[in-house]
């Protein structure tokens, strides 16, 4: 029987896991999904996942494929990993894609969220999935800083020490920071790009809290460009209050179930 390619739109929460990768002697998402996936069809190897989401990293998108034998419908990829599923894990969509489709080599940008709670309490149901910032925030502030980021620079200073990439070109299509209208302790910093570097997001938003909080002034995020410094930035965000919303694919595949 020869093998056919399956591409999966996985949401999970993030907090159980040591990151999305996997990694010996801790739970990952991949390894999680891994072993379901193998439920169904044994002899499956790797899953090709877009994003090395890190530990406490959430997803609403993820795009992962794999190769299998043929023969389970798209509908019964996406039902029947649910049963080997977590709470924490869920297949939101199934596609067929043709064998060794790497969705990586498809990726045409990402949408990444990160919530933040304004608040001098914790709250426990936003207590891992958002920042809890007790300073108050000058959101016009946040939204000047925000704007001067749009467009193609040089994000070097955006990224951590261990993000060893010379090519630190990236274009961004929409940085906001948005109030949720029905909660007003929360903010939404929506980020949307090609590409991104280690840490860019949580980076970024880091220091847009510390625009916002009165300790960087708003052009520090425009000057650190053309600088190129990371200790012209702000602090790097935790990872609980990251999302990584959506994938933007150039080929979604076939027979995508739900439709």
């Amino acid at each position: 029987m020869s093998d056919e390619g399956v591409l999966l739109t996985v949401a999970y929460d993030g907090g159980p896991y040591a990151g999305w990768a996997p990694q010996k002697n801790a739970t990952t998402v991949a390894g999680v999904l891994l072993d379901a996936v193998r439920a169904l069809r044994p002899g499956v190897r790797e899953l090709r996942g877009v994003s090395r989401t890190d530990a406490g990293v959430h997803a609403r998108g993820q795009r992962v494929a794999f190769d299998a034998p043929a023969g389970i419908p798209t509908r019964g990829w996406a039902l029947g990993l649910t049963s080997h599923l977590p709470p924490t894990i869920a297949v939101r969509a199934a596609a067929r894609v043709p064998a060794g489709y790497d969705p990586r080599g498809h990726t045409r940008g990402k949408r990444y969220i990160y919530t933040i709670l304004h608040d001098l309490l914790r709250d426990p149901f936003l207590e891992s999935h958002a920042w809890r910032v007790v300073a108050p925030l000058d959101l016009g502030r946040m939204q000047a800083a925000a704007a001067s980021l749009l467009g193609t620079h040089d994000f070097r200073a955006y990224r951590s020490s261990g993000d060893e990439r010379t090519d630190t070109v990236r274009t961004l299509r929409r940085v906001e920071v948005l109030p949720d209208l029905a909660d007003r302790r929360l903010f939404r910093v929506v980020v949307e790009g090609d590409r991104f570097l280690y840490n860019m997001v949580r980076i970024l938003t880091g220091t847009l809290v510390d625009v916002g909080a009165g300790r960087l002034d708003p052009e520090a995020p425009a000057r650190a460009l053309l600088s190129g410094e990371r200790g012209a930035l702000g602090q790097t965000a935790p990872p609980q209050g990251l999302t990584l919303d959506e994938v933007f694919l150039t080929d979604e595949g076939d027979d995508r179930w739900p439709p």
